[in-house]
């Protein structure tokens, strides 16, 4: 029993960190990004994504901290997975590719 309750911890720590990290992308993302670029896609302003990305990770990361991963965490990284599906492309198109500015 000891190897499999080994296995779950480790597998909790691993999806934990990947969440994190997934999250921590979509922020960064979205800091580099030029703020005049996501109304000329018709996307949420800059401002509004940062606040969304950084409350919801947060949120999410804090509420699986102690235990297992869990619906809120899951929640959060489907915020960071819209942006980062559907948002990125739309505004990296319009800035060429380059996320460069504030």
């Amino acid at each position: 029993m000891a190897v499999l309750d080994h296995l779950y911890f480790w597998t909790d720590q691993v999806l934990f960190w990947g969440l994190v990290a997934l999250r921590a992308w979509a922020v960064i993302d979205c800091i580099t990004r030029r703020a005049a670029a996501f109304p000329a896609v018709d996307k949420l302003t800059k401002p509004a994504w940062l606040a969304i990305l950084v409350f919801s990770g947060l949120f999410g990361s804090l509420s699986a901290l102690g235990s297992q991963v869990g619906p809120i965490s899951l929640i959060s990284v489907i915020v960071a997975s819209v942006y980062l599906a559907d948002v990125r492309p739309a505004v990296r198109e319009i800035s060429g590719g380059k996320g460069k500015g504030w």
